[in-house]
């Protein structure tokens, strides 16, 4: 009777992985917790995994108070984000499938200067002024056109591109189609993998975006999720500190309510990578081949 010889390394390499996904997934599950929690075992540091005293009154208070801004910063957020990726990805595939055609002239030229302007950038002086001239600051359209184009993502875009057969553009020529038909009839449903890849890029990017509207908007109307966050958490200020609250019989504090912006401000963002995460990985391979 022969023994079976084990195999140590996915053994090893697995035990690491769940390691490795269990030490990701903890802050998340113990900031939910927290926010599900009633205040007095949070305060005594009770609560890890699971919710102690379930409620939700903490979420309630906190999209209910107009005060503090937080549904009006989530529909800011949600609102930067659709729209924004939506015309990044329009901008980003047309200008890949010009730049794919090598019938352009002058196409190695316009893409060093497209790859000039991701190595040397600007600076934040001469970028305010551009962007106050166009009259893009205090503006939403700051959060959606300045950044509506990525070089990296386009190089992947266009390398996909480069990768479909130039013979069903000539079918498609022969067969009496223009410019604009083979773009969208032939190219556009064969891009679905890149289009969704270079959708969640613009997606992740625009949602955690911080710096753009600290430095553009003044208007706290026009503020998305992470700066009201900033300013509720990091820099509570002009009557926007918490206070110990009892709502219903729970006891509402500062980390309860903390932890309810911070997962309001994960928690939309997470869905984007399931829904896009069956052409993730062929849209960045085949992407990324030629580059």
């Amino acid at each position: 009777m022969s023994r079976k010889k084990i195999e140590w390394f996915p053994i090893v390499n697995n035990t690491l992985l769940i390691l490795l996904a269990l030490i990701c997934i903890y802050p998340f599950l113990n900031i939910l917790s927290v926010s599900l929690s009633d205040g007095v075992p949070v305060i005594r540091g009770k609560v890890y995994l699971w919710p102690i005293d379930f409620n939700i009154e903490t979420y309630k208070y906190v999209l209910g108070n107009t005060r503090l801004g937080i549904t009006r910063g989530l529909f800011n957020s949600i609102f930067y984000t659709v729209t924004g990726t939506v015309v990044a990805i329009l901008l980003t595939f047309v200008t890949a499938y010009a730049l794919s055609r090598k019938r352009l002239k002058g196409r190695y030229f316009i893409m060093l200067l497209f790859l000039f302007s991701m190595i040397f950038d600007a600076g934040l002086i001469p970028s305010y002024i551009v962007n106050n001239a166009l009259g893009l600051v205090n503006s939403r359209w700051i959060m959606i056109l300045p950044g509506a184009l990525s070089t990296f993502l386009l190089i992947i875009a266009r390398s996909f591109l480069d990768t479909i057969p130039s013979e069903l553009e000539e079918s498609a020529f022969i067969d009496g189609a223009n410019e604009w038909q083979i773009m969208t009839r032939v190219y556009l449903p064969l891009s679905t993998p890149v289009l969704a890849t270079i959708g969640v890029f613009y997606a992740v990017s625009i949602w955690n975006s911080f710096m753009t509207p600290l430095i553009y908007l003044q208007d706290q109307a026009l503020h998305p999720l992470q700066l009201i966050l900033y300013r509720l958490i990091i820099k509570p200020d002009g009557g926007t500190s918490f206070e110990n609250l009892t709502v219903n019989g729970h006891q509402i504090l500062p980390d309860n309510i903390e932890a309810a912006t911070i997962f309001l401000a994960i928690f939309p963002i997470l869905f984007v990578y399931p829904f896009a995460q069956k052409y993730f990985t062929k849209g960045m391979m085949l992407g990324s081949i030629k580059g």
